[in-house]
């Protein structure tokens, strides 16, 4: 698959790029080239290829979500300049 100057003109005007004529001229040539290695990687046969996801077989060790430190609200407010009950006093910035 052969890439043109609209081609990029395109993939430019998509990701909000603003490209110079040599920097056209560079992104065709290098995508051309992905593109070219693209379609090695399509005449391959993977039919008895099994798809993953990850090189390496790993498996998340996850722990349990428990609570280990209760919140104290007066130890949370102890240092506070002011509070109202359990919350923060602050001054109002919105008229």
């Amino acid at each position: 698959m052969k890439l043109t100057r609209e081609g990029i003109d395109r993939v430019a005007v998509l990701a909000r790029l603003r490209l110079t004529p040599e920097e056209q001229a560079s992104l065709t040539e290098d995508l051309d080239h992905i593109l070219g290695y693209m379609e090695k990687l399509n005449q391959l046969d993977t039919a008895d290829v099994e798809p993953f996801n990850h090189a390496v077989n790993i498996e998340n060790t996850l722990r349990d979500d428990r609570v280990t430190n209760q919140p104290n609200a007066d130890a949370l407010l102890a240092n506070a300049p002011a509070r109202d009950a359990t919350f923060f006093k602050v001054p109002k910035i919105i008229e």
